[in-house]
């Protein structure tokens, strides 16, 4: 298997497949690189090359005590771009990957990245605040670590049922997928999945959006019930200059499985544009 050793000694597995425009593909929580796959196969048959990672602490990267904040994250991330010596490439990042992207830019520079997308991204803020009321209360993310805690084979199979479905936790995905999902949820170290969900949960990504200075785009389902689009993608295309936003009509959150056609589509014509 193929691997990149971080600063601080962590080993995140990653795939790279084809030749071409570099696509960097950065999964969600609490996923892995493979919940990538099927786009990363079209990106590489379609003249590209498909690089997808597993973020620390989850899949078969390392699972280290520290480093799930997003400094880390995305300095995670700029060992991967280095190591496999992507140049112009494309960033691509699903649900709380889209904020490893906006800390990548602002953190790191915009220099060798040629665009940008998100895909049900977390970006720019989830949590209500005074300033941001249209977030998710802190109580909500709270129980989700309460339940993580308590019995979180369970809670993964609950929570999966609303990231594929349309509303009330009704799935469109098949028995199959949702186990295979749910089997990838259950690689992650417990400390991983409680300090990510801290880190997407409490992150203000807002002043970092002014990093995106490349073409993005923006895509998510209009009945994500996971990362609701009016306090993510709406708010985050109206503050990026220039970006693009598409939007699933009916769509949950999940798209790479639920609308991957459709989304393979749009990201080869974006990336290929």
């Amino acid at each position: 298997m193929s691997h990149v050793t971080t600063a601080d000694g962590t080993r995140l597995y990653f795939k790279d497949w084809g030749s071409g425009t570099p696509v960097v593909l950065i999964h969600g929580w609490p996923l892995s690189a493979d919940s990538w796959d099927d786009q990363a196969m079209a990106i590489a048959n379609a003249g590209h090359r498909a690089i997808a990672y597993d973020r620390r602490g989850f899949g078969r990267s390392s699972q280290p005590w520290s480093g799930y904040d997003y400094d880390t994250l995305a300095d995670d991330l700029a060992a991967v771009l280095e190591h496999t010596g992507a140049r112009d490439a494309v960033l691509v990042g699903f649900s709380m990957g889209g904020g490893e992207v906006a800390r990548y830019l602002s953190r790191h520079g915009s220099a060798g990245i040629s665009k940008a997308i998100l895909v049900s991204s977390v970006l720019p803020f989830r949590l209500k605040t005074q300033d941001n009321p249209k977030g998710t209360e802190q109580a909500a993310f709270d129980a989700t670590a309460l339940a993580l805690n308590e019995d979180r084979a369970k809670f993964f199979a609950g929570f999966f049922a609303k990231f594929f479905g349309p509303g009330a936790g009704e799935a469109t995905v098949s028995t199959e997928l949702l186990a295979w999902v749910h089997d990838i949820a259950m690689q992650a170290s417990l400390p991983a999945a409680l300090e990510t969900l801290k880190a997407f949960s409490t992150t203000d990504f807002r002043p970092e959006l002014a990093a995106f200075t490349m073409p993005t785009l923006l895509i998510h389902g209009t009945d994500d019930a996971t990362v609701p689009i009016d306090a993510s993608s709406r708010a985050a295309a109206a503050i990026i200059p220039g970006s693009t936003l598409i939007e699933y009509q009916g769509a949950p959150h999940g798209l790479f499985a639920t609308h991957k056609a459709r989304l393979t589509r749009d990201l080869l014509e974006f990336i290929s544009a």
